[in-house]
């Protein structure tokens, strides 16, 4: 047999990566800005800030991207209310569909947040460093570097633009098969419906001592189903996965500075300061004094 061939095209190559970022900012944090020769992206995982772009001014809320073209001025600050978490990544791209981003302030969809996700992740165990430095400017691979871990960066990347571009052009479409390719069956529907609810509900009980047994009752769920359900969607357990909801909740509180730990800790339901302060070590590697410490630390940096 005769076969023949297709050349696979690329629409967008990522030459150069220069920063990967996930930023645990003050709620008082403002940087005064910059502009570099190549594109930057600022999405906001949690909170809300201020941005500058170019000569325009916006707020950007939880779920909100822009893109910021080369050479454009841009700066960033938080409301004073809400301390924000913020991805920022800045690469070189010089493909024409690249002018699709030019002047933009989307929203993203849940595979795309999963793509982030996944570059954040591995960015972790492919670069030395913290992620959180907002005045780094070169970043060192580890020698440790998982096989393939800058081609994998850049692929999710590329997948990153190609699937915004996409569900833009043909929203019809994407809305169709829930913003993704892959199909899921019946069962994995399911699951993904579960994992939703329950989490949702562990959020608005973040200040209660839940047990296992109360959270199936209050959902009508068997404890294997639920344990099993968490497994795969978050690779935790449901208890773990709670601590660290508390966690994370507890890392934003601080940046407000309106609480002091103890209030904090009482806040979240923990029986003691002490207690609290063991499972936040445990979970984030700091202690609250060493975090706080940290995340000012590098606001206050020139």
């Amino acid at each position: 047999m005769d076969y023949k061939p297709i050349l696979l095209k690329e629409e967008f190559n990522i030459e150069k990566i220069y920063t990967i970022h996930y930023f645990e900012y003050m709620n008082d944090f403002s940087f005064q800005g910059e502009s570099h020769n190549f594109w930057e992206f600022l999405y906001v995982d949690k909170g809300a800030v201020e941005i500058t772009a170019g000569k325009s001014f916006h707020r950007l809320e939880k779920g909100e991207i822009v893109f910021h073209q080369p050479n454009e001025f841009h700066k960033v600050t938080a409301d004073g209310k809400i301390a924000p978490n913020l991805i920022v990544v800045s690469f070189e791209c010089n493909d024409s569909h690249m002018e699709f981003f030019q002047r933009k302030i989307l929203n993203l969809d849940e595979t795309e947040r999963s793509i982030l996700g996944i570059i954040i992740s591995e960015a972790k165990e492919t670069f030395d460093g913290r992620l959180d430095d907002p005045y780094q400017e070169e970043m060192f691979l580890k020698s440790s570097a998982p096989f393939g871990s800058l081609q994998m960066i850049r692929i999710a990347l590329e997948r990153f633009l190609l699937h915004i571009i996409r569900r833009y052009h043909t929203p019809s479409a994407i809305s169709k098969n829930n913003s993704t390719k892959f199909l899921k069956t019946t069962k994995q529907r399911g699951d993904q419906d579960i994992f939703t609810r329950v989490t949702t509900y562990l959020g608005n009980h973040l200040s209660e001592k839940l047990t296992i047994e109360k959270i199936c009752k209050d959902n009508l769920i068997g404890r294997s189903q639920l344990q099993k359900i968490f497994q795969e969607q978050s690779g935790l357990g449901i208890i773990e996965y709670f601590s660290k909801m508390k966690i994370e909740t507890a890392k934003g509180m601080m940046r407000t500075e309106h609480l002091n730990f103890t209030q904090i800790s009482e806040k979240l339901g923990y029986s003691s300061i002490h207690y609290f302060s063991r499972q936040f070590k445990k979970i984030t590697g700091m202690t609250p004094s060493e975090y706080i410490s940290s995340i000012k630390a590098l606001s206050d940096k020139k």
